[in-house]
């Protein structure tokens, strides 16, 4: 059977952080409640599909999957297992907020074979947190944290950001030492990107927002390598961080271009070379679509590209198609070749949307 990811969305927050151009919104507890009643007839629909397919991760994620009453994540799984043939050892992870997550709602994603949770941090300062527009503090999180480690979990990730307006180098060194002090398996951390049609998009255009300087951003993206290091953690794709053998896998069929479903409001899906959105026009990718994203999707990861692999895929050698490229890049000392591996020099990952650029075809 082929190997399937399955992703969930569940577009409900209590409240849209500043930043955020995710479609989420508030929702009363009874469209809440309507919502997750028509992902499981949307899950029935694809029962012919799901004989063909193992599903060995599952991500419920948002929005703020943990914002949902008692008792609607264990329905929403009952139909899952139901539908799909689910790996006894599959990765089942969940996003989760402080201030959302009580201990009952923990102890039925445990039930429901939920087996690795997503926290959203952020910040450990309580400033930076407010100029988010988080509805939590550092305080709640460490209740949260610890509420989850006792509940049983151990596979948990914690998110953070830089750049945020108002940070420093140390305030974002002392975020990043105060969270891998709690020994988190997994570390996500990414830059704040302003995004159109947000409050803080408008702010800025304002200028009634000040970032941190391009300089002091990298340092602050520097400085998360080597203190993360430190701490145990391995760097395996640009923004992510993880001790030996708990990378996440679900996130790894995207930058691999496995196969995965999306189901609910948004969700994207990427099954035998289509792309499609729910309610939306498929797409079926072209050859060079499909060689473009396998390049720039591989190279975030820190392995790279496997050149084995583009000749499995596509049925040719990768120089065939990107010899120039390649030359150029490593001529630049952007890329490395080592192995039969092709990945991004520590120059190459300051400057990866450049590098990614050249792998498109069309570059006009």
């Amino acid at each position: 059977m082929k190997k399937l990811g399955l992703y969930i969305h569940i577009p409900f927050c209590i409240k849209k952080c500043n930043y955020c151009d995710f479609p989420s919104q508030k929702g009363t507890l009874q469209e809440q409640k309507t919502y997750v009643t028509n992902l499981l007839r949307k899950l029935d629909t694809y029962r012919e599909m799901a004989k063909d397919y193992q599903v060995d991760t599952i991500f419920i994620g948002g929005g703020t999957p943990s914002i949902l009453e008692p008792g609607e994540i264990k329905r929403l799984m009952e139909k899952v297992y139901s539908i799909f043939s689910v790996e006894a050892d599959a990765e089942i992870s969940i996003e989760m907020n402080p201030g959302t997550a009580t201990k009952e709602k923990v102890g039925e994603y445990k039930q429901a074979g939920i087996n690795r949770l997503s926290i959203g941090l952020q910040s450990a300062k309580d400033e930076e947190l407010k100029i988010l527009g988080r509805i939590h503090t550092f305080e709640d999180f460490l209740r949260s944290y610890e509420m989850v480690r006792n509940e049983g979990f151990s596979n948990v990730n914690v998110d953070l950001m830089f750049g945020i307006p108002k940070q420093t180098s140390d305030s974002f060194v002392s975020t990043l030492k105060k969270t891998a002090a709690l020994n988190p398996e997994h570390l996500s951390v990414y830059s704040l990107i302003i995004e159109e049609g947000t409050p803080f998009f408008q702010w800025y255009q304002q200028k009634e927002m000040v970032l941190p300087d391009e300089e002091e951003e990298r340092q602050m993206y520097k400085g998360a390598q080597e203190i993360l290091w430190n701490y145990g953690y391995n760097r395996y794709e640009i923004s992510n961080y993880a001790k030996n053998g708990y990378e996440c896998r679900h996130n790894l069929k995207y930058w691999n271009m496995d196969e995965y479903l999306g189901i609910g409001r948004s969700a994207a899906s990427f099954l035998d070379k289509e792309r499609f959105v729910e309610n939306e026009k498929r797409e079926v990718l072209t050859r060079e679509s499909l060689m473009e994203e396998f390049m720039f999707l591989g190279l975030r990861k820190m392995e790279g590209i496997r050149e084995m692999d583009f000749q499995k895929r596509f049925a040719q050698n990768v120089d065939e198609i990107y010899q120039n490229e390649l030359l150029k890049l490593v001529d630049n000392k952007l890329l490395m070749r080592e192995e039969g591996r092709i990945f991004l020099t520590e120059r190459g990952i300051d400057i990866s949307n450049y590098v990614m650029q050249h792998f498109i075809f069309d570059k006009e």
